[in-house]
C-alpha cells in the first residue's frame, strides 16, 4: 500500500543543493535521500535545489581553473582562452599540385 494521496516525502533541501554542488546526478541524489527519482523531478523546490547547486559547482571549477591559470598552467591559459576569448588552433595547410610519378627500378645484373 502506498503513501495518501497528497501526501508529501520528506526531502532535506539543504542536501539536495549539496549533493548537486559536488556532482552527484539526481539518481545519485535520490539514492542518498532515499526517494525516487520521480519524487526529485516533481518537486520544484527539489529541482531548483539542483539547479543552485550546479551552479555552485560550475562556479566553484571555474575559480580552480582560474587559480590554476594566473599560477602559470600553461595549458590551462590555452583551454581558458578558447574557452572563453574565442582563440583556436590554427593549422596551416599548405598545398601542392605538382605530380608525384613512381616508377619501378630495374636493376641490371639480377638475373631478371
Amino acid at each position: 500500500m502506498g503513501r495518501p494521496k497528497g501526501s508529501v516525502k520528506a526531502v532535506d533541501i539543504d542536501q539536495v543543493e549539496n549533493l548537486a554542488s559536488i556532482g552527484c546526478t539526481q539518481e545519485e541524489i535520490a539514492v542518498v535521500l532515499k526517494v525516487s527519482s520521480r519524487t526529485l523531478q516533481r518537486r520544484k523546490d527539489a529541482h531548483e535545489a539542483i539547479e543552485r547547486g550546479m551552479h555552485r559547482l560550475r562556479t566553484s571549477l571555474r575559480r580552480w581553473q582560474y587559480e590554476k591559470a594566473k599560477d602559470g598552467n600553461v595549458a590551462m591559459l590555452i583551454w581558458l582562452g578558447k574557452q572563453l576569448l574565442g582563440q583556436r588552433d590554427r593549422i596551416d595547410e599548405t598545398w601542392r599540385d605538382d605530380t608525384i610519378i613512381i616508377e619501378p627500378i630495374h636493376r641490371s645484373g639480377s638475373g631478371a
